[in-house]
């Protein structure tokens, strides 16, 4: 099979995502959702990072209330001004240290949250357009999570890409600076990699 074009995926991807009825969203993040949390590794996290969701991604919202009843620390990405592909993460304690940042994502608030220089949470909560059973991703093609993952992880760390089913999809291209998840979570199954 031809490998299929990552632009054309992406476009019939999120078109398909944004025709989603609200109730769609929610049932399925709800299934994503209720999987994380039966994870072992949700349960032992200390740090976890998770992400704001827009424009109907998986709706991991309640898993941020999750984590701050559970006394876990949260880091969200923020992205860097005029820096493309660069991220910051900020500890985000509640909401409220949230605002609206790049690409109208809520981020946190570089004047109410800390920033540490060192981010090495036991748990990323990964978002994308489209994931392939082998954990790769297909993002907005700007390679933020990309260049996060590469960077050294601490030991017994897990990477956990969301998505619905139907955004699993196969034979897209990889190139060699792509980082795959340790872990893609559907609304359907759990897929491991080996």
């Amino acid at each position: 099979m031809a490998e299929l074009d990552k632009e054309i995926i992406r476009r019939q991807l999120l078109e398909k995502r944004s025709s989603l009825r609200e109730a769609d969203v929610d049932s399925m993040s709800s299934n994503i959702v209720d999987a994380i949390i039966s994870l072992e590794q949700w349960e032992q996290a200390e740090e976890v990072l998770l992400y704001w969701p827009i424009r109907n991604e998986v709706d991991v919202r309640p898993l941020l209330k999750n984590a701050w009843e559970g006394n876990k620390r949260l880091f969200m990405p923020c992205c860097r001004k005029n820096e493309p592909g660069q991220m910051d993460f900020g500890v985000v304690r509640a909401e409220a240290d949230l605002a609206s940042g790049s690409f109208g994502i809520k981020e946190p608030c570089r004047t109410r949250c800390e920033f540490p220089d060192a981010v090495s949470p036991d748990l990323i909560i990964v978002p994308g357009v489209g994931f392939d059973r082998s954990g790769f991703r297909i993002g907005f093609g700007g390679g933020y999570y990309d260049r996060f993952l590469a960077r050294p992880q601490k030991e017994g760390f897990l990477s956990v890409g969301v998505c619905y089913d139907f955004q699993l999809v196969e034979g897209f291209p990889v190139e060699p600076w792509d980082k795959a998840v340790q872990l893609v979570c559907t609304d359907k199954e759990k897929i491991w990699q080996k």
